[in-house]
């Protein structure tokens, strides 16, 4: 009998080839978007999946509070608090403190490396995170000072050693380091993807040990320099809201005085599943992900598949006047109803088994395209491992799906064994109210969805033209940054050769300037608390962030001098302690409640437990990315080139670039030998803060499209179908007088009727979720009216393309034919 059914179910496919093709071709672009789509989704949330202990994994997260007001949201916290949790609280079994150690130049012997991601790691980290060792103990690899542990893939490729674990025991120097470090483990490649990235691990008592290069006391039972990442691990069946309530009291202990100058520590814990999708904190350890553009491409995906679904639904319900005879001779030959609908089930499996088996060849030939648009290396069979993927999303598809097939197989088979065989076959069969209005419903929600999708687009669309081409208050078009070079010894000698080589690239042709500075746009710039005018008395003493440049940086960037002055040569001092002059922005003045920045230049502060006379004020500008409001900004005046994050900028002319390059590496390598030379442009570097947001844009774009061609297809069959089915209506009415654009206004005025009630119900809901997307970004667009008009407009004009060609067709028919044939 089984087999009975596939057969006639594929004789019905190939003989209604067109309708069979648009459902066919719905499904199969759905579900191929979906599979696309879970993959990116299931590679977000799986990051730091591989974990066994996942699940008694915590970060500690830092809220500071000044006078009652939230001045610092960071992952960053003090060494201490670790080890306080581990004695105070008795369901913390383990912490591990992390510090990214910034090293520039790893040498093995004539070897040097550049551009190597470590960090440093309590011994704990091997037994709290998983990570296996190829060779080494893992119990003693990070026990002692000066001790390290080589990445795999770094071993290999960096290194060139086919047998990594030869590298056990052997040195390496990091920079300018007297001591080297010698080789104890080498860690095989994370099975999955982790928001920590290393290439190396340094033991962390490396830190703070007498025996270590960089000896930083604080870094071992400190509660003064919130510097470090806390890792804690609870106890099984530990409720981390219980451990949380206890925080309180470690605030009291090892903060006693920090009530008295308003300030107020608050921890919490943040699961480490939870750690790279949701973190909205300052000063990330590394990359993250939005939770929001997760689920929201989640549910475009499932929106895409409902589309097709309903399209098959729609098409299989339509034709039910010329199945409805083929349903009353069987039911007269004996069919029962059970009979009936197992057989309008076959087609919808096998019209779903053909779209799946298509879907999957599509998969893979558009894999490696999906995978350059989203960055990442992804593939189907991710989607089932359990270290690289959050399988439970796998597991949600597949029972999606299958309810999907089921439903959109069973509503068409019962209705359509529901018609009875008498009436039927005596020519008195209508169509249910109710099946046409489920059928209307289903086209508006169709066309809903892609409204939606199209509004959504164009909002994307203008927030990330919105940020890119507003002005960040500098210039740093063709700014290069230079590497600084590590591989010198830090000396005043050492500065002015620093300063003669930024003179040397100044006197190139195609240089428009240079200059030194801490930090530059685009990355986090660390924070000073209790600032405080010296003239007044502050009730609430503010946070400001702080940057240090040379007597070139505001002229470089641009940067606009509202009052004042900018820094002269008698402002700096190699002596850091006796300098005290400085410039703020805009913001800074208002925190500090000047009235103008005439009213600031000449008075004082204090900040860094030292008096300071503000010379000058600058215009307000965007460090980071127009996601985050603009900062209080200090800018000290320093010539700390050896500073750990000191940069080199170099304003040049694009024409001649790879000559003016190798004129910079050649002086470069003349004032620093030794050192690697390394460049990039400031801009590439700074809008990668939007990739999340451009690659959203991209993946929204990309299938909002193909909802539209989707519900497109089904629109194309519905019109078809109503064409053919009034036929002899057509054909009479032309007889009678009908003009060619009377019968296209006809077949087409229900369509365009649905189409305006899908705006109207789009447009509100498009607009609330969008109005929340938004709301990530601290500058942001408003949502114009005109944006709902054109994607409504947009959606009108691409309905009456596609139903065009058939009403036009059928309308100029010879009405003769269609009633001889009818």
């Amino acid at each position: 009998m089984l087999t009975i059914y596939f057969k006639s179910a594929w004789r019905n496919l190939v003989k209604h080839k067109f309708f069979s093709f648009i459902s066919v071709a719905g499904l199969s672009i759905g579900l191929c978007a979906c599979i696309l789509i879970i993959q990116y989704v299931n590679a977000e949330l799986g990051v730091d999946r591989f974990h066994t202990k996942l699940n008694n994994l915590y970060r500690v997260v830092n809220d500071r509070y000044q006078q009652g007001s939230l001045v610092q949201h960071s992952t960053m916290t003090y060494s201490g608090i670790g080890k306080a949790m581990k004695e105070e609280i008795p369901e913390v079994e383990s912490y591990c403190r992390v510090t990214p150690y910034r090293v520039e130049i790893i040498s093995w012997g004539d070897k040097k490396i550049a551009d190597q991601r470590a960090v440093l790691v309590d011994a704990s980290f091997l037994s709290m995170f998983t990570y296996t060792l190829l060779a080494g103990d893992p119990h003693r690899a990070l026990l002692e000072p000066n001790s390290i542990i080589l990445s795999e893939k770094m071993a290999r490729e960096q290194l060139g050693v086919k047998e990594p674990q030869s590298l056990l025991g052997q040195m390496v120097v990091f920079d300018t380091d007297s001591i080297p470090y010698k080789i104890t483990g080498i860690c095989k490649d994370a099975p999955g993807k982790s928001q920590l990235h290393f290439d190396l691990l340094i033991s962390y008592i490396s830190l703070y040990s007498n025996s270590g290069n960089n000896r930083f006391a604080q870094a071992d039972y400190d509660f003064t320099q919130p510097s470090f990442w806390q890792y804690i691990q609870l106890k099984k069946g530990a409720n981390p809201e219980t451990v949380e309530r206890k925080f309180a009291a470690l605030d009291t202990k090892y903060f006693p005085k920090a009530e008295a100058s308003g300030i107020k520590e608050v921890f919490h814990l943040q699961p480490l599943k939870k750690a790279y999708l949701y973190s909205d904190f300052e000063y990330e350890i590394g990359k993250t992900g939005n939770y929001r553009i997760v689920w929201s491409l989640l549910v475009i995906a499932l929106f895409i598949l409902v589309l097709a679904w309903i399209n098959y639904i729609n098409l299989s319900t339509a034709r039910s006047l010329e199945r409805a005879k083929e349903v009353g001779i069987r039911k007269v030959a004996g069919a029962s109803r059970l009979q009936l609908v197992k057989q309008f089930l076959t087609e919808a499996l096998l019209i779903n088994t053909v779209a799946i088996i298509i879907a999957v060849l599509l998969t893979g030939l558009l894999q490696n395209s999906f995978n350059q648009l989203v960055n990442r290396e992804l593939s189907i069979g991710m989607l089932f491992s359990k270290q690289m993927s959050d399988t439970g999303i796998t597991i949600l598809f597949v029972l999606f799906s299958v309810a999907g097939i089921f439903l959109s197989g069973f509503y068409p088979a019962f209705v359509l064994s529901a018609y009875k065989p008498i009436k039927v076959l005596k020519g008195k069969f209508t169509r249910s109210v109710s099946g046409v209005f489920l059928r209307k419903s289903m086209v508006t929600a169709q066309f809903a969805i892609s409204i939606l999708l199209i509004i959504g687009s164009f909002v994307v669309y203008r927030q990330l033209r919105f940020m890119t081409g507003q002005s960040l208050g500098y210039n740093m078009e063709q700014m290069l940054i230079l590497r600084k070079p590590v591989l010198s010894n830090p000396s005043a000698g050492f500065l002015n050769n620093a300063h003669e080589f930024v003179n040397a690239v100044q006197r190139l042709t195609c240089v428009k300037g240079a200059a030194i500075s801490s930090r530059i746009p685009g990355e986090e710039l660390g924070k000073i608390n209790n600032v405080n005018r010296t003239d007044i008395a502050m009730n609430n003493p503010a946070t400001m962030t702080n940057m240090g440049v040379d007597i070139r940086f505001i002229h470089l960037y641009q940067v606009k001098l509202l009052a004042g002055r900018n820094f002269s040569p008698l402002d700096y001092n190699d002596d850091f302690a006796k300098v005290h002059h400085l410039v703020i922005n805009e913001t800074a003045l208002r925190q500090l409640h000047f009235q103008s920045p005439q009213e600031a230049v000449g008075k004082s502060l204090t900040a860094f437990n030292r008096t300071w006379n503000i010379i000058g004020v600058v215009a307000d500008f965007h460090q980071k990315s127009l996601k985050s409001g603009i900062e209080p900004v200090l800018l000290l005046p320093t010539l700390q080139l050896q500073g750990r994050y000191s940069q080199i900028s170099v304003k040049v002319d694009p024409q001649h670039l790879t000559a003016l390059i190798e004129e910079i590496r050649e002086l470069y390598a003349s004032y620093f030998p030794g050192n690697v030379f390394d460049y990039y442009f400031l801009d590439e570097k700074f809008n990668t803060q939007y990739n999340n947001d451009y690659l959203f844009g991209k993946v929204f774009g990309l299938f909002a499209a193909l909802a539209i061609l989707i519900a497109c297809l089904g629109l194309s069959g519905l019109s078809l179908l109503t064409s053919s089915q009034r036929t002899r209506e057509i054909g009479i009415r032309k007889v009678l007088g009908a003009s060619v654009t009377g019968i296209i206004l006809l077949l087409s005025k229900d369509f365009i009727k649905l189409v305006l009630l899908a705006i109207i119900i789009a447009s509100p809901v498009a607009w609330y979720i969008m109005h929340l997307w938004l709301q990530d970004f601290a500058y942001r667009i408003n949502i114009s009216w005109w944006i709902f008009a054109l994607a409504g407009l947009l959606s009108l004009v691409i309905a009456l393309l596609v139903i065009g060609f058939q009403t036009v067709r059928s309308a100029i028919a010879n009405p003769t034919k269609s009633l001889r044939s009818e």
